[in-house]
């Protein structure tokens, strides 16, 4: 393992990821070893300058991942980091287990976690402020006589100092005088706004002279602002984790955090051409935990940048900037044009001109797009979320006639009850293909997955493309009607060939019929896609 050392110069601010121990904490995930690894390297690969791997000798997990680390981590950016407490109350750091396993496991950065609540400390602890206070001296004494630099989490830092700022204050004088690197003044309940925040911290700062930290919880909604906040008043260390992940509802957000930084505040604290990679790195750690990417999250989620109302679309026409606050390519993600009932003539150019059309010339078909959007729109069926859908309209609208690979002549489903509690279902289909005749029946789990595998049955033969389909979402909302249970149904169908994903739209009266108008887009789309037309 190397650890990234000589290749971070400049010191004076930290970007230091929690992900691995802090946000591995949020309900849904559990991390294997092999899982943080792969984190560690995204993490290394987008350019923080420390990880935090986890607590060894508390977590028999944490402690295999520093042991593997050593043998197959090869950091270029970041140092590895292992978290722990101060020793155990009446006993010497010297002869503290828990510090011992910190230092063996090689991490050259050990972050301490420290009581800096006086209610805590007599109540968690379960000892003195004074003892306390001696505890976290000499855990940090201990420590950085062995050469690890040495963070200081005081934790309750800011209901400790409301309730006692003296005595949060001594805590942070004692880690600071004892040798601490850094002082980190934990919001661990996420109670804090801005501007208390902002206070508190210039107060610490001009009260101890000790380098400062910021590790913000997201309680009240505000873990991203309260660590810029603590950045204005002084703090040059700010620890985050990869999409907000942690515990209750989340932490610092490192990528909307160290945007802000870079691109707001100015201030370079990634290596040169990194910050580029913020969206794939985002969305790279969030297959890992195999949670869905926030659509909406900041900088780096696919709406971050998306732009639906006709007056910004024609807006962004003449000037992208006008209505975006930044350049998406600076942090790696893409303007996207969303084509609904709200779209004018400038959201259909602009989004014409992302799928290869230039219909800038044309006012004639544009009108007749938007006309057609609206129209179907108005019958149930929506665009924004189905781009493949709007781009087989817009291609008919061009072309003049629909790509038809095949012609339906009649499909059918079958759900039966067996006695065993076990459910089956059947489709056939009867369809034409390059002037040959078609019949063919499927079995599957549910009566739109009958439909497909029937479909595949019959298609598979002359359009072996079709073997790379894979439908990997499937959503169905009844429409607002006034028939109850002939309601009119919208289907969304979201498609992969392996390498790009499309989604495509149906309605209709029933669910199944619904299906089939989006299952025969999807086909049509990828076959498009490999290249193909209608008379191949």
């Amino acid at each position: 393992m190397t650890d990234g050392s000589t290749r971070h110069p400049d010191d004076s601010f930290h970007v230091f990821d929690t992900t691995l121990r802090d946000g591995a904490q949020r309900e849904g995930i559990n991390l294997t070893v092999a899982d943080k690894l792969t984190i560690a390297r995204h993490l290394d690969d987008f350019g923080v300058g420390f990880i935090e791997g986890g607590w060894p000798g508390a977590n028999p997990r944490d402690t295999e991942f520093f042991a593997r680390a050593a043998a197959e981590l090869e950091l270029r950016h970041a140092q590895l980091v292992a978290f722990g407490a101060t020793r155990r109350a009446g006993g010497k750091a010297a002869e503290d287990p828990q510090l011992k396993a910190l230092l063996d496991s090689g991490a050259p950065v050990i972050t301490l976690v420290a009581k800096s609540h006086d209610r805590h400390v007599e109540l968690a602890l379960r000892t003195t402020l004074d003892e306390n206070l001696e505890m976290v001296r000499d855990s940090v004494a201990h420590l950085k006589a062995q050469g690890r630099r040495v963070f200081i989490d005081c934790e309750h830092f800011f209901d400790g100092y409301r309730a006692n700022r003296e005595y949060a204050l001594a805590v942070v004088k004692a880690a600071h005088q004892a040798g601490a690197d850094v002082v980190v003044l934990c919001d661990t309940n996420g109670g804090m706004l801005p501007g208390g925040v902002h206070e508190i911290v210039a107060d610490v700062l001009a009260s101890t002279g000790a380098r400062l930290g910021i590790h913000a919880q997201d309680d009240t909604g505000c873990a991203v602002a309260n660590t810029l906040a603590a950045v204005d008043a002084g703090a040059t260390h700010v620890q985050c984790t990869a999409n907000g992940y942690g515990e209750r509802v989340g932490n610092a957000n490192l990528f909307p955090v160290v945007g802000a930084l870079e691109i707001k505040y100015d201030r370079r604290v990634l290596p040169a051409g990194k910050l580029a990679e913020m969206t794939r790195i985002s969305h790279a750690i969030a297959e890992v935990v195999n949670l869905t990417p926030s659509t909406h999250q900041p900088y780096v989620g696919v709406s971050a940048f998306a732009h639906k109302a006709g007056l910004h679309a024609s807006a962004i026409k003449v000037d992208p900037d006008l209505y975006q606050h930044i350049d998406p390519e600076l942090v790696g993600n893409t303007m996207r044009m969303l084509v609904s009932d709200m779209a004018g003539r400038a959201s259909i150019e602009l989004k014409g001109k992302e799928l290869g059309y230039d219909l800038s010339t044309d006012r004639d078909l544009v009108g007749r797009v938007v006309a057609k959007v609206k129209e179907l729109e108005n019958l149930g069926y929506t665009y924004e979320a189905a781009d493949a859908s709007f781009e087989l309209l817009l291609r008919d609208e061009v072309h003049g006639s629909r790509a038809r690979f095949f012609a339906l002549e009649s499909w059918r489903t079958i759900s039966e009850q067996l006695p065993d509690g076990k459910a089956g279902d059947e489709a056939t289909v009867k369809i034409w293909a390059k002037g040959e005749r078609m019949v063919a029946t499927g079995e599957g789990n549910g009566p739109v997955d009958a439909l497909d595998k029937a479909l595949r049955a019959a298609l598979e033969r002359i359009y072996p493309q079709l073997a790379k389909l894979e439908l990997v979402d499937y959503k169905v909302r009844i429409l607002e009607g006034q028939h109850g249970t002939a309601s009119r149904t919208r289907v969304l169908v979201e498609s992969t060939d392996g390498v790009a994903s499309w989604s495509t739209v149906g309605v209709a009266d029933n669910v199944i019929a619904a299906s089939w108008h989006a299952l025969e887009d999807a086909y049509t789309s990828i076959l498009l896609k490999a290249g193909l037309t209608p008379q191949d």
